[in-house]
């Protein structure tokens, strides 16, 4: 079965001046255009493809990649407004169409906007929506602490950002785990902090536990390689300076270098961070 505003591995039937046409079973061939066509293609190869339909509604193959499939939830800019809808760039020839009824304001040609793409049922072709709670659930969750997810932030509150979990759930991202500016639609991984009572869900960018930890170590070991041994930041230093030079939170600041002191690879002074003999 072929699925449309995916990405589908299809193998090609035959070639023609005009590209080659794939098999898309029950006797149905697509076309895959001849500047799609990688150099050298011929028939029995595979090729994996997106599908969508073109301006005409043919069901039509490229190589080019979206900025999103068929499910996803994106930042998308607005190339063009009507009164049947708007039309959104999504990174292929066809622009992405936004139904009048599935947008909450008239779009604004140049704007961005936070839409989630979808098959509708009735025409088959491949279309987006900003009404995004309908598609979004906590009630089964299929997440735990510690997992690493995908998020999108999706809007302010009082106490942090709605974030959108990998598609389907809602968390907050708190703004005191906050180290670096975001905006509506920035995309990023992170993991589970905590699942409270209803399935409430805390969000953080980063990793888990010891293997950030890990990472975060290696990274300051390589800074202090790189400035003869010795860094001029320690647990009372600014936490913003911290975050500029290191990238890292202050909290993951102090976790790290405690994890390197018990390593014996460096040494606390009373202005910075040493980097041990041997270390």
């Amino acid at each position: 079965m072929i699925r449309t505003g995916a990405y589908n591995t299809l193998k090609v039937k035959k070639e023609t001046d005009f590209g080659v046409f794939l098999d898309g079973g029950d006797d149905l061939e697509i076309l895959l255009p001849k500047r799609y066509v990688p150099r050298g293609t011929k028939p029995g190869d595979e090729l994996e493809v997106f599908l969508y339909h073109d301006s005409e509604n043919r069901l039509i193959a490229t190589t080019d990649k979206p900025f999103g499939v068929v499910g996803d939830i994106v930042n998308l800019k607005a190339v063009d407004s009507t009164a049947q809808g708007a039309f959104l760039d999504w990174g292929l020839m066809k622009d992405l169409f936004v139904p009048k009824s599935q947008q909450f304001s008239t779009m604004v040609k140049g704007q961005e906007y936070l839409v989630r793409i979808y098959l509708d049922e009735l025409t088959g072709r491949v279309a987006a929506t900003e009404k995004i709670d309908q598609y979004l659930s906590n009630e089964n969750l299929t997440v735990k602490e510690k997992d690493v997810v995908d998020l999108v932030i999706y809007r302010r509150t009082d106490i942090g950002f709605v974030t959108i979990i990998n598609n389907i759930h809602t968390g907050i991202l708190h703004y005191s785990d906050q180290f670096k500016p975001m905006d509506i639609g920035d995309r990023f991984k992170g993991f589970v902090k905590a699942v409270k009572e209803g399935n409430l869900v805390d969000v953080v960018p980063g990793q888990a536990g010891y293997k950030k930890v890990e990472d975060e170590g290696e990274k300051i070991m390589r800074l202090l390689q790189e400035n003869d041994g010795y860094l001029p930041y320690h647990d009372k230093s600014d936490p913003e300076e911290i975050y500029a030079f290191f990238g890292m939170s202050k909290k993951t600041f102090k976790m790290t270098t405690g994890s390197l002191y018990k390593q014996q690879k460096i040494a606390f002074t009373k202005t910075g961070i040493q980097l041990l003999e041997g270390a």
